[in-house]
C-alpha cells in the first residue's frame, strides 16, 4: 500500500537523514542538538548546570504509530510500553521524548527499563557497555502530527513547527526507539560571528 493511501501516513512527519533536512529552515543552534551522538541526558544536565529532571507524563502499553511500527519491525497490532517524558531545565520543558519498547525487547536486565519511573532513560543506556546506537533520523513537526500535538499538550503557546530526531536503540541486540522532540526554550548555541 503506498504511504498516499495510508489514513496514518500524512500524519507522520517526513523521518529521514540529515542529509534530507539540511536545506530546511532548522533554527540556528539546533543543529547540534540533532546531529549530537552523544547522551542527550548528560547534555541536558550540563545545559542546566544541573538544575535538570524527568518529569513522566505517561507510561503504559499502547500502539507505535505507523512509523514506529515500521523501524522497529513489529506487526502493526503489536503493542510496546511506550513512556513519554518532559526533561526540564530549570523547571521549563526543554525536550519532549517518547520512547518505545516492545515487550520482546524487555527481557533480562532490560527488564529494568519498564521501572525507571523519573529517572532519566540516557543514564541507563549509555552506562551499559553492550548498548548499539543506530543513525539518527530527524524531521520537522507540524500541527497535524500526533507527535507534535503529545509534545506540545503542556505548552501555553503552542508554535508554528518543532524539530525532532529518534534513533533505534539496541540493549542486548533488542531494539528500543527513542524520538526526542526539541521545545521551543531549548537553550541554543549560536555561534559568535567572526570578527
Amino acid at each position: 500500500m503506498s504511504s498516499e493511501n495510508r489514513p496514518s501516513a500524512n500524519l507522520e512527519p517526513n523521518w529521514g537523514s540529515w542529509q534530507v533536512h539540511r536545506g530546511s529552515d532548522v533554527p540556528a543552534g539546533l543543529e547540534e542538538w540533532l546531529l549530537d551522538r552523544g547522551s542527550l541526558t548528560s547534555r541536558l544536565v550540563k545545559a542546566s548546570e544541573g538544575a535538570f529532571r524527568v518529569r513522566v507524563l505517561r507510561q503504559g502499553w499502547g500502539r507505535p504509530l505507523y512509523s514506529e511500527s515500521q523501524l522497529l519491525r513489529t506487526r502493526r497490532a503489536e503493542t510496546a510500553l511506550v513512556r513519554e517524558v518532559e526533561l526540564l531545565g530549570h523547571g521549563t520543558p526543554w525536550v519532549f521524548a517518547r520512547t518505545l519498547i516492545p515487550a520482546s525487547s524487555l527481557r533480562g536486565s532490560a527488564r529494568r527499563l519498564a521501572l525507571l519511573g523519573d529517572k532519566p532513560l540516557g543514564a541507563v543506556l549509555f552506562s551499559d557497555p553492550g548498548m548499539r546506537r543506530g543513525p539518527i533520523q530527524v524531521a520537522r513537526l507540524q500541527p497535524r502530527h500526533p507527535l507534535f500535538a503529545a509534545a506540545t499538550s503542556g505548552l501555553e503557546e503552542k508554535p508554528a513547527e518543532l524539530w525532532g530526531r529518534r534513533t533505534l536503540f539496541y540493549l542486548a541486540g533488542n531494539p528500543l526507539l527513542v524520538n526526542e522532540i526539541f521545545l521551543p526554550e531549548i537553550p541554543l548555541a549560536v555561534e559568535e560571528p567572526k570578527p
